[in-house]
């Protein structure tokens, strides 16, 4: 019998993880090494964040980054910016209701390769 290995098949996301790597390297940032490990695990265990909790744990203008997808359940009633693999369609017109701004990993990661003030939510 063949021995089954765990390798990612989704292409945006094996490229997504050696680029966090190789970031958490140059730039000594261990948030990119962190998230790189959840998303090497498999995808049952990948995040699932509702608006509440974000309401709950960010401040006011705070970067988010959820290692999964963002949910659409509770009431959101700050500014955040909120990075995710994934979002659905309430949680878009929730977090874009309040000037707030949703965007992808990829995004975050060209726009802050050092990833200080980003605030990792499981």
């Amino acid at each position: 019998m063949a021995k089954r290995t765990n390798q990612k098949t989704n292409p945006r996301l094996t490229h997504l993880i050696a680029t966090l790597k190789e970031l958490a390297r140059e730039n000594d940032a261990k948030v990119w090494r962190a998230l790189a490990q959840n998303l090497e695990s498999p995808s049952r265990n990948y995040a699932e964040v509702n608006i509440g909790k974000i309401n709950r744990y960010a401040q006011d203008g705070e970067t988010i980054l959820v290692p999964g997808k963002v949910l659409g359940s509770g009431v959101l009633n700050h500014k955040v910016s909120v990075a995710a693999l994934t979002f659905s369609e309430s949680a878009v017109g929730k977090i874009t209701g309040l000037e707030g701004n949703c965007m992808t990993i990829e995004e975050l990661v060209q726009t802050n390769p050092k990833g200080s003030g980003v605030r990792i939510l499981r």
